[in-house]
């Protein structure tokens, strides 16, 4: 295969930079849209994903003016471009994702305090259990993403990758496709973030709890276990419901502060 380029590059040479860019461009999106949310949700369909990955790839060899490579290693140059564009393309989506996993572990930590970890729901994204009150928010947080340009972000990081790796390169410049300062500071607060998020829930049934175990002292006759059932949901839901606008905001705010990683 790379022997038939480089013959067809000496014939035609334009259309051969243009339809082995046309690849290396393709095999990055494909490497995007596996990882990236909101493109690698299971919802849409894997067609259409395809179809979206062939007009950005049509779009973007355009954009790149890409010009062809000498080729000195016939033998596993092109595979290992492939390759490594494929991961490339995988890295910047991944990046996004990390920063709505904060938005998950948040989600967990409310459903667990407020009982409701028996509702569960099929999540085709995952191919597992959720709740129906994590894919709430998860939801949530998905909307606020698109709404303040989060997929224009990573339009722009997708762009700003052709500059630092280039389509025919062989090697992988980790530190500059991604800036590890965010990326360690984001993976090791997504606890905290998460924390951060459910932490109203967390108090306001932390003190119920406290409510009915000072009642339990007080008057063994009365079944605080099966009461903490009934009080639970209903308490969390209308605190939840009463910090929803505050909610929005924090999760704006956490996105905003990581925009920079692209």
């Amino acid at each position: 295969m790379e022997g038939f380029y480089v013959e067809l590059a000496k014939l035609f040479p334009h259309l051969s930079a243009n339809l082995l860019s046309g690849i290396y461009v393709f095999a990055r999106l494909l490497g995007f849209f596996r990882m990236a949310p909101i493109f690698n949700r299971k919802e849409m369909p894997a067609m259409v994903k395809l179809a979206l990955a062939l007009m950005f790839t049509f779009l973007l060899t355009a954009f790149i003016s890409p010009k062809l490579p000498v080729i000195q290693n016939a033998e596993d140059s092109m595979l290992l471009s492939i390759v490594l564009n494929f991961v490339v393309g995988g890295i910047i989506g991944y990046m996004a994702q990390l920063v709505l996993l904060a938005i998950d572990a948040g989600a967990d930590m409310i459903n667990m305090q407020m009982g409701l970890s028996s509702a569960m729901v099929l999540d085709p994204t995952t191919s597992s259990q959720v709740s129906i009150l994590t894919k709430l928010i998860s939801l949530l947080g998905i909307l606020i993403f698109i709404q303040i340009g989060g997929i224009y972000w990573l339009v722009q990081a997708l762009i700003r990758s052709f500059d630092i790796f280039p389509l025919y390169a062989t090697s992988l410049p980790l530190a500059e496709i991604v800036n590890m300062d965010y990326l360690i500071k984001m993976t090791s607060n997504v606890l905290y973030m998460g924390l951060q998020i459910a932490s109203p829930v967390l108090l306001a049934t932390l003190g119920q709890d406290i409510i009915l175990g000072v009642i339990s002292k007080t008057a063994p006759q009365v079944n605080v276990f099966q009461l903490s059932f009934l009080f639970k949901p209903v308490f969390g839901a209308a605190i939840l419901v009463w910090i929803m606008p505050m909610l929005i905001g924090i999760i704006n705010d956490y996105f905003l502060s990581y925009k920079n990683i692209f």
